[in-house]
């Protein structure tokens, strides 16, 4: 996925130890497994949580040590996040000392939250902030070209979370220290792309050693959900990158058919691709004995933008509400103050998904989408099920395309095409049935003078084929964890399992990268 604003990587990019990766699945994983069995088996409790932080760091600091010549690498970026740990849990501490919302607290949640801010801002927006203002006085300001620091976001707002905490009081007590805080933060299955966590939710389940042993049962459901992810990835979401980028990269040329194809396309892969990384996250707390929250639940089965961003990124959408919408007032300074609030807590989530206008534009119609839902729903009218799904969608595929676009004039081009402000040209035989079409401005040609997608299994038509198989797998299909929470694991399901595993393992060839690790 393209940058958007402005630049804020090189053009060769560090390779990170992702979960669909051979050197991931076939050795990181299993050997951190066999070893933490072992410990826990010979009963050496004290070294399991030193373990699980020995290999966290080393699984971050991968994309240092291992990286092929000619990548650039950062080796303060492990330093970075291990000094951003220490400062947040000492300040956590300050915080949970001092008496409860007294001027002391506030005041160190303040220099904390500062600090966090001004560490994601240096790396993530500088450059879009120097080249805005720059802009206006016709310079070319700029901090150089940038690696962004892997998982900055997801760590950081996690940290900010924990001390708001303790400022509310929910830390004191607890007597955190730096090796537990530290796993917390750097625990390898949630470290790179969330979900979001809570102190409170993976910190207890840290503790308790024994949780460590080997389970038949949730390594049995940890393999499978981890496979069903993979699969999500391997299989689908690559397989669709392939209609996303050659129309988003050329969106002043796409043709009606196009436009739409690659904005289905980048919808699917989107949710495919982030979903699938989630499900190897759940996955992966299975198999360690953690539960891990779950962070899509069938997103496009929604009926209207409130019941979408339940179902989306749920613990990002969890984290805005509880430390922004409702700290700004939420719903309880009148109406007018609530769509605001809205609206403010929908453009900081875009801005936080990248450094570009496209993000705070998209953050933006999210805010306004979400205040027209609620208006409407004071008004008491209910809408049918089948028509607020096709709005609901709709708005998503909408949003979808100025999220991925590469800047705001690519973005309007493409809307303008998919409404046929263009022109409307649909495959067929001129002269043939279809042909009736032009009296309404409709132009039929033949499919090869039609596109240039490429092609799928020898023909460039299946691509609708596949994404309406898609689409009706989305909004009917039981997602992954209504799946796994439905097996009844016999010798058929193992077979299954296997055999899909050995599949996605098989085609681990393929160059990728997740969509969300540049957030």
């Amino acid at each position: 996925m393209p940058t958007v604003g402005v630049a804020i990587a090189p053009t060769s990019q560090p390779t990170y130890m992702l979960f669909s990766s051979s050197v991931f699945i076939l050795g990181f994983l299993p050997v951190t497994l066999l070893v933490l069995w072992l410990l826990s088996k010979w009963r050496l409790d004290k070294f399991v949580l030193p373990w699980l932080l020995i290999t966290s760091i080393f699984f971050y600091s991968y994309w240092n040590l291992f990286s092929p010549a000619g990548q650039e690498v950062t080796p303060g970026y492990i330093l970075l996040i291990i000094l951003s740990i220490v400062f947040n849990h000492q300040m956590g501490m300050a915080i949970a000392s001092a008496q409860l919302l007294s001027k002391r607290a506030k005041l160190l949640l303040i220099i904390g939250t500062i600090v966090n801010v001004s560490l994601i801002a240096y790396y993530k927006y500088a450059n879009f902030f120097l080249s805005t203002v720059g802009s206006v006085f016709s310079a070319n300001w700029s901090v150089g070209n940038l690696i962004l620091p892997l998982g900055i976001s997801f760590y950081t707002f996690t940290q900010i979370a924990y001390l708001v905490d303790a400022y509310r009081g929910e830390v004191k007590g607890q007597n955190y220290d730096l090796p537990t805080y530290a796993l917390f933060i750097l625990f390898f299955p949630q470290l790179i792309a969330g979900p979001i966590l809570r102190h409170d939710e993976l910190i207890p389940e840290l503790r308790r050693l024994k949780d460590f042993v080997f389970s038949d049962k949730n390594f049995a459901v940890g393999l499978a959900v981890f496979s069903l992810g993979l699969a999500k990835k391997i299989i689908i979401a690559d397989t669709l990158s392939q209609w996303v980028s050659p129309i988003f990269n050329n969106a002043d040329i796409a043709t009606f058919i196009e436009a739409w194809v690659g904005a289905l396309a980048y919808t699917l892969q989107l949710y495919f691709d982030f979903s699938g990384y989630s499900d190897m996250a759940v996955g992966l707390g299975y198999m360690f004995n953690t539960n891990l929250p779950v962070n899509f639940n069938s997103p496009y089965k929604a009926t209207s933008i409130t019941d979408f961003w339940r179902r989306w990124h749920i613990t990002l959408s969890n984290f805005l509400r509880d430390y922004l919408y409702i700290p700004l007032g939420g719903s309880r300074k009148g109406e007018v103050r609530r769509y605001t609030n809205l609206i403010i807590t929908m453009l900081l989530g875009g801005l936080w998904h990248g450094a570009g206008w496209t993000f705070v534009i998209w953050g933006g119609l999210q805010g306004i989408l979400l205040s027209i839902n609620h208006g409407w729903r004071k008004l008491n009218i209910k809408l049918p099920a089948l028509v607020g799904w096709l709005m609901t969608f709709f708005a998503v595929v909408v949003g979808w395309v100025i999220f991925r676009a590469q800047n705001l004039q690519d973005a309007i081009q493409l809307l303008k095409t998919m409404s046929g402000m263009n022109g409307i040209v649909i495959p067929g035989a001129p002269g043939g049935k279809l042909s009736f079409l032009s009296q309404f401005g409709i132009q039929v040609q033949e499919w090869s003078n039609l596109t240039y997608l490429p092609e799928f299994y020898g023909k460039q038509s299946l691509s609708f084929v596949v994404l309406f198989a898609l689409m009706i797998a989305v909004t009917f299909l039981p997602n992954t964890q209504e799946i796994s929470n439905k097996i009844t694991f016999n010798k058929w399901w193992g077979i299954g399992i296997g055999l899909l595993a050995g599949y996605c393992i098989l085609s681990l060839n393929r160059v990728s990268e997740f969509l969300y690790f540049q957030f």
